[in-house]
């Protein structure tokens, strides 16, 4: 099998984030296509009598462990964004598996959701686009659509922004910005969160540990 395949290198972080997984835990699940490959290979060692209780970060991956009868428990209910970033905060240890195209010297490289309500939805988006820009990213700012060309609505019926800055000089100047817009309810840089990072590559899967300074 090609290593370069993308499809194999997220199944191999999956499945070596699943070493992590022990008898009476109770874990996050992510959102996205690595961590559907790891809901999936959990539900196999559910369905051999492993015991774990879940939170699911979205619909869709709550509805995948349902499927695979995987236990599941809620928080409060929240918008899409702030729920993973709740859960990922309140965990005691959070772990990203990923493949290495996920791997970027400067963040920007990929477009960052922005959770934003749909009340003054024209004033927020003019908002974010001026307060990126005092923080340094400037880039085309769209709003996500759904099949159909249909505004694509989050769990909670919130639009979401996709900010293509190309890059992030200073992700915690911009985090902050973005957080002093009124209507803006969560964004996509979770900083100082994870603990470690699972990163299936060519030539093996990788595990990257925070050091203690969080660098």
């Amino acid at each position: 099998m090609d290593l370069r395949d993308s499809s194999f290198l997220k199944e191999s972080a999956a499945l070596r984030a699943l070493d992590l997984v022990y008898d009476g835990m109770w874990l996050g699940l992510g959102t996205g296509s690595t961590a559907s490959r790891f809901v999936e290979a959990l539900g196999v060692k559910v369905a051999a009598g492993l015991k774990v209780l879940c939170v699911p970060t979205s619909e869709a991956t709550r509805e995948q462990a349902e499927r695979l009868g995987i236990p599941l428990t809620t928080l409060d209910d929240t918008p899409h964004l702030l729920r993973e970033k709740i859960v990922a905060t309140a965990s005691d240890q959070m772990v990203v598996i990923a493949d290495d195209s996920k791997l970027v010297s400067t963040l920007g490289a990929f477009p960052l959701p922005v959770e934003v309500v749909r009340f003054g939805f024209a004033a927020t988006r003019r908002m974010v686009e001026a307060m990126a820009a005092q923080a340094g990213c400037k880039g085309p700012i769209k709003q996500r659509v759904a099949k159909g060309s249909e505004p694509f609505l989050t769990d909670q019926g919130n639009f979401i922004l996709d900010c293509a800055f190309g890059r992030i000089p200073e992700p915690e100047v911009l985090a902050y910005a973005l957080k002093r817009v009124p209507g803006v309810v969560e964004h996509g840089l979770f900083l100082g969160v994870a603990d470690m990072a699972i990163v299936a590559t060519d030539s093996g899967v990788q595990l990257l540990q925070r050091t203690p300074s969080g660098e």
